[in-house]
Parts: C-alpha cells; structure tokens; sequence
C-alpha cells in the first residue's frame, strides 16, 4: 500500500487530482483508515492512474475518461482513441491550410517589393 504522497510520486498525478479523482469516483483509493482518513493506493490502483495519466496526456477529458473507466473491458477505448486522432488530424490540416495561406501572403509581399 502506498501513502498519497509516495503515490503521487509514483504516477505523476499531484495530491490535488488524486484527492478530485476520487471525489468524482475516477480513481479511489484501495483502502482509506477508518482512525484516520488517510487514503492508500495499490498496485492495481497504479496501472489505472498510469492510464489516466496517458490518457490525460492524449487531450482526453475528464468525461472521456470516466467513460473508459466504467467500460471495464475497455471496449470502447479503441472508439474514442479513433475518434481523438481523427480531430488531431482535422487540427493539424487546418493548421497547415493557416502556415499555407502565410506562406502565401509572405510570398505575395516580397513579389510587390520586386
């Protein structure tokens, strides 16, 4: 069993986001002491917070995530990793329309001091 600190630590999520994960029921500690309230993770609660985290680090939302957690066989994961990368790329085709059209309009400059 891990403290908050040590685990907190160990996964990268600070004391404030365990402290709200569990709140919204996204993460819970294993075991919290009954003399004291402190709360203790495990190993299993680690290999969901290493999720969280890459999925944090994808641009999943708190709702994208709580979805995936309650999906316990994960069926849905596939869908939404799809449907994160297909805005990826419709965000990067618009930004590459915008460095075009700056292209252009760069080009377009430099033609008129000719």
């Amino acid at each position: 069993m891990y403290k908050v600190s040590e685990f907190s630590a160990m996964t990268g999520l600070s004391r404030d986001a365990l402290r709200y994960y569990d709140e919204i029921k996204l993460l819970e500690p294993a075991r919290i002491d009954p003399n004291n309230g402190y709360r203790y993770y495990d190993d299993g609660s680690y290999v969901l917070a290493v999720l969280l985290v890459k999925l944090r680090g994808l641009g999943f939302t708190i709702q994208e995530m709580v979805s995936v957690m309650n999906d316990e066989s994960f069926a849905n994961l596939e869908s939404l990793l799809l449907r994160k990368r297909e805005r990826i790329q419709s965000e990067i085709d618009g930004l590459q329309a915008k460095m075009k059209d700056i292209d252009e309009f760069l080009a377009s400059g430099r033609e008129s001091d000719s």
